[in-house]
Formats: structure tokens, C-alpha cells, sequence
């Protein structure tokens, strides 16, 4: 059990999402940095996809009810357990009754803090993940507040040993980002000197952001004609634009349909910059083809392998 002595901002509980229900109009949900979230949940040993926390800007302060293997991944929030600091994306051990405090973030938006065993709340449509819009997962269907206790699920033994990921395997996190995309499936509504500027320009991030979308602000794209379509699917990544010329870009809990046309999609592994990315920051696009998309999702799943090796790795050294 873990207790939220003093919450942050926005926290919730993740994992990667319920798949196969935006037919029923059910969003997707799930961490907003998935590489963060598999990371933390590999330094503790767990499945990649388990339930974790999901703290944005400032995480706030947790109490350990229990002895717990626990780690943290994504924006650097100054973290400290008991007031010796935590590394960015390392595992460490929490003994019971101990504090671990987050604070503002240094870089990025969002931090995952993994606990060996998951958080166990219940399963909802296959997932756990919280779509706080609808009341639908995580705890009681919100988000986290003052006093809420987390319960963890049971774990086979200790688990890996604390480690920290080398500096050159952590991503970049936060102060902007170049974003690669796929033109479509809509891009033929749009003039050629609009996809110019959307491929050439700076946009900047809007205040009005949140898991749901990021509303940017820029050189406005040029339409060649109303914006308004028949409403066709919408998944995460997609970059609609309406008559403004303002582009706006789907988060994890995006609707499932949408009526303005789509002038590209953020390919899959470029996602979690965009959850990293703050307001004020500048994003830029860059297309990119279909198999550089696929070779990106193989380079990506290669990292985790690789970062799965070195912990099991770490682990064997321990017990020899």
C-alpha cells in the first residue's frame, strides 16, 4: 500500500490503455509517455504494461505503508525518498513509513512511478488506466487526491536490483521537440502552401492542453476550403485543423470520431514527446514515410529489450 499524502497535479493511475472499444465510443486512455511508463515498470520488474502512476508537473508527496521496490521514469520532478535524492529513471528501495517527494519538473510534463507488483485496482474493460472524463478506471473513475492508498498487487519475490538507466538510453524529455508524421488521411483539403507551413513552421504549445489534446499556435495552415468533414475515426496522434488554421493534436484520451480534417498523424514512438511537451514550448513536424515509421516502433521496442537485458543482467550479478 502507498498513500498520497499531498497530491500534485492531475495524478492518475495507467497503463497502456483499453484497445478495442473506441467502436463503442470508449478512448483509448493509458499513459501519455508509454516508453516512460514500460521503462519504470522494468526497473521493478514488472510487465511492461502494468499499472503505474501518472504525475504531471508536480508530483506531490507519497508515504510507504509497506516495504516496496519502486521507480521512477520521465520528467525529472527533483525527486528525493526521506530527503536523499532519487535519479531520474532508477529503482530504488522504499522502506515502510518512508516519504517520497516529488516537485516541480525540472524538464517535461509527466513522471511515472512504478511499484513492484502494479497498482491493483480493478480491471475495467481489460485495463486500469483512468478516463477520469467519463469516471471509467483507475481509482474510483478520477483522479488522485489527498489520501488515497494505492494498493499494490502480490509480486513473486524482491524483484530486480535498484538500478539507474545510463544517461545515453533516457530520451529526450521536454523543451520542445520535432515531431515526425504521416500527411493524411485528409491532407488533400489542404492547399500545398498549407502543408508548407505546417512542415516548415513552429508551433507553439497553447495552455490548453491536457490528455485529450494539445491546441497549438502558429502560422495558420491553409485550407482549400471548409475545415468541417463528415465525422470520421479519431485515434491519438492525429493533427486536426480547424478554421482557424490552428492545428490540434490528439492525446491518449482523445474522442473516438472527429469532424475536422486531418492533415497528418504523429507516428506512434513521437507520441510521448508530445505528453512531454509544457505550454510555451515550440513543436515542429516532420514527414516521415511508412517504413521509417515501423523501423522507429522497432528502434523503440529494442530499447526496452535492451534496458530488460541490463537489469536482468544486474540481477544475475547480484545473486552470483
Amino acid at each position: 500500500m502507498i498513500v498520497l499524502v499531498k497530491a500534485g497535479l492531475l495524478a492518475s493511475v495507467q497503463d497502456l490503455g483499453r484497445p478495442g472499444f473506441r467502436d463503442s465510443g470508449m478512448p483509448l486512455a493509458g499513459a501519455m509517455d508509454r516508453t516512460a511508463l514500460r521503462a519504470a515498470n522494468l526497473l521493478v520488474g514488472n510487465d511492461p504494461g502494468a499499472a503505474a502512476v501518472e504525475l504531471t508537473l508536480m508530483g506531490g508527496s507519497w508515504r510507504f505503508e509497506a516495504d516496496l521496490l519502486a521507480a521512477v521514469a520521465g520528467a525529472d520532478m527533483a525527486t528525493t525518498l526521506d530527503g536523499a535524492p532519487v535519479a531520474p529513471w532508477s529503482s530504488f528501495q522504499a522502506r515502510a513509513g518512508s516519504t517520497l517527494l516529488f516537485k516541480m519538473a525540472r524538464s517535461g510534463a509527466r513522471a511515472y512511478l512504478a511499484l513492484r507488483g502494479g497498482v491493483d485496482v480493478p480491471l475495467v474493460m481489460g485495463s486500469r488506466s483512468t478516463y477520469a472524463r467519463a469516471g471509467v478506471g483507475g481509482l474510483q473513475g478520477r483522479l488522485l487526491m489527498n489520501g488515497d492508498r494505492l494498493p499494490v498487487g502480490r509480486a513473486d519475490g524482491p524483484g530486480p536490483a535498484p538500478l539507474a538507466v545510463l544517461p545515453a538510453e533516457v530520451p529526450p524529455c521536454g523543451g520542445g521537440a520535432t515531431l515526425r508524421v504521416l500527411l493524411g488521411p485528409q491532407d488533400d483539403r489542404f492547399t500545398a502552401e498549407g502543408i508548407a507551413t505546417f512542415l516548415s513552421s513552429g508551433y507553439r504549445v497553447t495552455p490548453q492542453n491536457d490528455r485529450m489534446g494539445y491546441r497549438l499556435e502558429g502560422p495558420p495552415i491553409a485550407l482549400r476550403g471548409a475545415p468541417d468533414i463528415i465525422t470520421d475515426p479519431l485515434l491519438p496522434g492525429a493533427i486536426q485543423v480547424p478554421g482557424s488554421g490552428q492545428p490540434i493534436i490528439m492525446g491518449a484520451d482523445a474522442q473516438t470520431t472527429g469532424g475536422y480534417a486531418k492533415i497528418a498523424a504523429v507516428i506512434g514512438p513521437d507520441l510521448r514527446l508530445l505528453g512531454q511537451a509544457r505550454a510555451g514550448e515550440l513543436l515542429h513536424f516532420r514527414r516521415t514515410t511508412q517504413a521509417a515509421a515501423v523501423q522507429a516502433v522497432r528502434e523503440e521496442r529494442a530499447g526496452l529489450a535492451a534496458l530488460a537485458a541490463r537489469i536482468a543482467s544486474a540481477g544475475a550479478g547480484r545473486k552470483g
